[in-house]
Protein backbone atom coordinates (compact mmCIF):
# COMPACT_ATOMS: atom_id res chain seq x y z
CA UNK A 1 0.00 0.00 0.00
CA UNK A 2 1.64 3.31 -1.10
CA UNK A 3 -0.12 6.56 0.45
CA UNK A 4 1.24 10.01 -0.54
CA UNK A 5 0.49 13.00 2.07
CA UNK A 6 0.94 16.56 0.65
CA UNK A 7 1.33 19.29 2.30
CA UNK A 8 -0.09 22.68 0.78
CA UNK A 9 0.90 26.33 1.23
CA UNK A 10 2.76 28.12 4.00
CA UNK A 11 3.13 24.31 5.45
CA UNK A 12 6.94 24.22 5.20
CA UNK A 13 6.80 27.21 8.01
CA UNK A 14 6.29 25.26 10.51
CA UNK A 15 8.23 25.57 13.97
CA UNK A 16 8.11 29.40 12.45
CA UNK A 17 4.52 30.21 11.85
CA UNK A 18 2.12 30.97 14.84
CA UNK A 19 3.69 28.16 17.09
CA UNK A 20 1.08 28.82 19.40
CA UNK A 21 -1.63 27.10 17.15
CA UNK A 22 1.22 24.92 15.00
CA UNK A 23 3.68 24.12 17.67
CA UNK A 24 7.53 24.01 17.44
CA UNK A 25 7.86 21.04 14.65
CA UNK A 26 9.04 22.17 11.44
CA UNK A 27 7.91 20.19 8.50
CA UNK A 28 11.37 18.15 7.98
CA UNK A 29 10.13 16.88 12.36
CA UNK A 30 6.71 15.90 11.31
CA UNK A 31 7.84 13.87 7.94
CA UNK A 32 10.27 12.17 9.99
CA UNK A 33 7.54 11.39 12.48
CA UNK A 34 5.25 10.19 9.94
CA UNK A 35 7.99 7.94 8.20
CA UNK A 36 8.57 6.42 11.21
CA UNK A 37 4.44 6.05 12.16
CA UNK A 38 4.49 4.57 8.17
CA UNK A 39 6.60 1.27 9.05
CA UNK A 40 3.90 0.25 11.54
CA UNK A 41 1.29 0.59 9.50
CA UNK A 42 3.07 -1.41 6.67
CA UNK A 43 2.88 0.72 4.50
CA UNK A 44 4.97 2.88 1.63
CA UNK A 45 5.16 6.60 2.23
CA UNK A 46 5.89 9.46 0.23
CA UNK A 47 5.78 13.26 1.16
CA UNK A 48 5.40 16.24 -0.95
CA UNK A 49 4.87 20.06 -0.18
CA UNK A 50 4.47 22.95 -2.48
CA UNK A 51 3.12 26.59 -2.17
CA UNK A 52 2.01 26.51 -5.45
CA UNK A 53 -1.34 25.48 -6.02
CA UNK A 54 -0.69 23.78 -9.77
CA UNK A 55 2.36 21.54 -8.57
CA UNK A 56 -0.14 20.22 -5.96
CA UNK A 57 -2.53 20.10 -8.55
CA UNK A 58 -0.18 17.70 -11.07
CA UNK A 59 1.23 16.13 -7.89
CA UNK A 60 -2.32 14.48 -7.16
CA UNK A 61 -2.86 13.92 -11.28
CA UNK A 62 0.27 12.14 -11.13
CA UNK A 63 -0.61 9.42 -8.21
CA UNK A 64 -2.82 7.95 -10.39
CA UNK A 65 -1.96 4.71 -10.50
CA UNK A 66 1.23 5.27 -8.05
CA UNK A 67 -0.57 5.64 -5.09
CA UNK A 68 -3.48 3.54 -2.99
CA UNK A 69 -4.27 6.49 -1.21
CA UNK A 70 -3.35 10.09 -0.34
CA UNK A 71 -3.86 12.29 2.98
CA UNK A 72 -3.47 15.99 2.29
CA UNK A 73 -3.42 19.11 4.28
CA UNK A 74 -3.54 22.03 1.43
CA UNK A 75 -3.25 24.96 4.30
CA UNK A 76 -5.05 27.69 2.76
CA UNK A 77 -5.50 26.12 -0.45
CA UNK A 78 -8.42 24.37 1.41
CA UNK A 79 -10.93 27.46 0.96
CA UNK A 80 -9.90 28.78 -2.06
CA UNK A 81 -8.70 25.74 -4.11
CA UNK A 82 -11.86 24.42 -6.59
CA UNK A 83 -9.15 23.15 -8.82
CA UNK A 84 -7.55 20.75 -6.14
CA UNK A 85 -10.64 19.72 -5.10
CA UNK A 86 -11.05 19.04 -8.86
CA UNK A 87 -8.08 17.34 -9.03
CA UNK A 88 -8.63 14.90 -6.18
CA UNK A 89 -12.60 14.34 -8.19
CA UNK A 90 -10.48 13.26 -11.55
CA UNK A 91 -8.45 10.45 -10.09
CA UNK A 92 -10.37 8.96 -7.84
CA UNK A 93 -8.05 7.73 -5.08
CA UNK A 94 -9.18 7.41 -1.63
CA UNK A 95 -8.44 10.68 0.23
CA UNK A 96 -8.12 11.73 3.74
CA UNK A 97 -7.99 15.94 4.38
CA UNK A 98 -6.39 16.56 7.76
CA UNK A 99 -5.64 20.20 9.72
CA UNK A 100 -3.44 19.92 12.07
CA UNK A 101 -5.77 23.14 13.67
CA UNK A 102 -9.29 22.89 14.07
CA UNK A 103 -10.52 24.95 11.61
CA UNK A 104 -14.25 25.35 13.02
CA UNK A 105 -12.82 27.03 15.98
CA UNK A 106 -11.04 29.66 13.73
CA UNK A 107 -12.03 32.40 11.59
CA UNK A 108 -15.54 32.02 9.97
CA UNK A 109 -13.58 31.83 6.33
CA UNK A 110 -12.05 28.82 7.42
CA UNK A 111 -15.06 26.84 7.82
CA UNK A 112 -15.31 25.70 4.47
CA UNK A 113 -13.55 23.53 2.50
CA UNK A 114 -14.36 22.99 -0.90
CA UNK A 115 -12.09 19.31 -0.87
CA UNK A 116 -14.39 17.66 2.16
CA UNK A 117 -16.90 16.30 -0.24
CA UNK A 118 -14.64 14.50 -2.71
CA UNK A 119 -12.86 13.19 0.69
CA UNK A 120 -13.87 9.85 2.54
CA UNK A 121 -12.89 11.91 5.59
CA UNK A 122 -11.36 15.07 7.36
CA UNK A 123 -9.76 15.19 10.89
CA UNK A 124 -8.78 18.64 12.30
CA UNK A 125 -7.88 19.76 15.50
CA UNK A 126 -5.13 17.19 16.70
CA UNK A 127 -1.95 18.32 15.67
CA UNK A 128 0.58 15.87 14.35
CA UNK A 129 -1.75 13.34 15.38
CA UNK A 130 -4.18 15.09 12.70
CA UNK A 131 -1.82 13.42 10.17
CA UNK A 132 -1.42 9.67 12.32
CA UNK A 133 -5.18 9.62 12.77
CA UNK A 134 -5.51 10.38 8.73
CA UNK A 135 -3.08 7.63 8.10
CA UNK A 136 -4.63 4.94 10.06
CA UNK A 137 -8.27 5.83 8.93
CA UNK A 138 -7.14 5.90 4.84
CA UNK A 139 -5.17 2.28 5.67
CA UNK A 140 -8.35 1.07 7.83
CA UNK A 141 -10.62 2.45 4.80
CA UNK A 142 -8.78 0.72 2.26
CA UNK A 143 -7.66 -2.74 3.73
CA UNK A 144 -11.95 -2.89 4.87
CA UNK A 145 -12.84 -2.21 1.36
CA UNK A 146 -15.05 1.11 2.31
CA UNK A 147 -17.29 -2.14 4.46
CA UNK A 148 -17.53 -0.20 7.43
CA UNK A 149 -17.92 3.26 6.03
CA UNK A 150 -21.40 4.78 6.16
Amino acid sequence: MKILVINGVNMNMLGIREPEKYGTMTLKDLEKELYAYSFGLGIDLETFQSNFEGEIVEKIQNAYGNYTGIVINAGAYTHTSIAIRDAISSVNIPTVEVHMTNIYKREEFRHHSYLSDVCVGQICGFGINSYKLGLKAIVDYLNNDNKNIL
